[in-house]
């Protein structure tokens, strides 16, 4: 297996690690691979600074007199703008600020749920994430039927025929994953939601693994709403959801009697987490600036920043599909071990770098202890994606080893974690 990244590559990852300086962590004397990225990444120096310096300079709550305060407005409307610029949203009030994905999920479910009639069809998908499911399962107790789109367990791919055999007039909403956390599969959100609106229904996106791997256009996608998770895509811990103009002004959210009725701060309850918003409008610049280094010089100074960003995504997007290669060709190697998903090289465009595996004789738990003990960080079990792990017989043994890389990671750092797993599958790993 090669470790020389291809020429073509156009990130400088010698300048990419020296942004992370969590990169430096060493584990017995040796630098440690985080392949738990699924769960959460790792953030940018500028990050860590935004935040203190919003902590020393501007820490105020909204909309006051003073000095602190302006500058706290000033943080929220820049921070929203280059979110809808990461987005591809028309303008900066379609994005609503949230805690997480999961809070923001539940919010608008009861807000929808309100205009939802005893008999009227939810879609749910069993590829998703349950903080796309749980929340819409919720509203059968107001007679909503939840209908489930299945999965093809082969390939671990939503199943897109049946998916549409499922929409009737009486559908309302679709709630769809745009990648799956647990085994990596990309769905075809345009596709889905043309066929949702040829029904009259609604589009729910949960983009939360995907954010990281690749360029989000909303508009093209001609999606109702989007949510995501800035800790997934290298910020603080923070949920993030685009929703269509008129749909926002529309729909009442159950809200405080002094908040704000209109625009996205009518769904925004309570106090904003403001020093994590500012450090999430680090990690933004942090992704402009990688995507104007990726233009080697051809990006024009006053570029706007919806462009460098788009530049950037599409960069990580193609560099991830030559680590996802590698591990696929390195996985095929190792004695016992079962990959989930696709496992096709001609089919990277149809995966994020997400890869869910057991070992036979090794129990998943051990396995990744073995991993940790090697320095080598990785998730097991079902990460919330209870619907597959259950369809894939996984739930009741433990689940899967799921390993996540991001455009940090290196090709030697997949060598790394293959050598490890032959020695595991060998017997020949401690921490079995």
């Amino acid at each position: 297996m090669t470790t020389t990244q291809p020429a073509s590559a156009a990130l400088d990852h010698r300048w990419i690690r020296a942004q992370f300086p969590a990169l430096d962590l060493q584990q017995d004397g040796r630098p440690v691979v985080y392949l738990d990225n699924p769960a959460g990444t790792q953030v940018p120096e500028r990050t860590i600074a935004a935040i203190a310096e919003y902590l020393r300079t501007a820490n105020a709550n909204v909309h006051g007199a003073f000095l602190t305060s302006v500058r706290t407005d000033a943080m929220l409307g820049t921070v929203r703008q280059a979110l809808a610029d990461f987005l591809g949203a028309a303008a900066p009030h379609e994005i609503v600020l949230g805690p997480n994905m999961t809070t923001l999920t539940y919010l608008f479910s009861r807000a929808l749920g309100r205009d939802f009639a005893p008999g009227d069809e939810v879609i749910v998908t069993e590829l998703d994430h349950d903080a796309n499911i749980s929340p819409w399962l919720d509203l059968a107790e107001r007679g909503v039927v939840i209908r489930r789109a299945p999965v093809r367990l082969e390939d671990c791919t939503l199943d897109m025929a049946a998916l549409a055999g499922l929409l009737s007039p009486r559908t309302r909403l679709v709630a769809v994953t745009y990648a799956s956390n647990a085994v990596g599969t990309v769905t075809d959100i345009a596709a889905i939601a043309r066929l949702a609106h040829q029904a009259g229904a609604l589009v729910w996106v949960d983009a939360v693994h995907y954010g990281p791997h690749g360029p989000i256009d909303v508009q093209a996608l001609d999606v109702d709403f989007l949510v995501c998770s800035s800790y997934k895509f290298f910020g603080p811990h923070l949920g993030v959801l685009y929703g269509r103009a008129d749909l926002l002004e529309r729909i009442t959210p159950h809200q405080l009697r002094p908040a704000p009725h209109t625009g996205p701060e009518k769904y925004e309850r309570g106090t904003k987490n403001h020093e994590c918003l500012a450090g999430l409008a680090g990690t933004l610049d942090y992704l402009a600036e990688l995507g104007r280094r990726v233009a080697d010089g051809a990006a024009p100074a006053a570029e706007p920043r919806r462009a460098a960003l788009l530049r950037a995504m599409t960069a990580i997007r193609a560099y991830e599909q030559t680590l996802s290669a590698a591990m696929l060709a390195g996985l095929a190697t190792v004695p016992g071990l079962r990959l989930y998903g696709i496992a096709d090289p001609a089919r990277l465009a149809e995966r994020v770098p997400t890869f869910a595996i057991t070992l036979d004789g090794h129990p998943t738990a051990a396995v990744g202890r073995a991993l940790g003990a090697a320095g080598i960080f990785a998730w097991t079990g079902n990460y919330y994606a209870l619907e597959i792990m259950q369809r894939l017989g996984l739930e009741d043994t433990g689940g899967a080893v799921r390993i996540g890389t991001a455009h940090y990671n290196t090709l030697d750092e997949i060598d790394r974690l293959i050598g490890t797993l032959q020695h595991i599958a060998a017997g020949q790993s401690q921490g079995l």
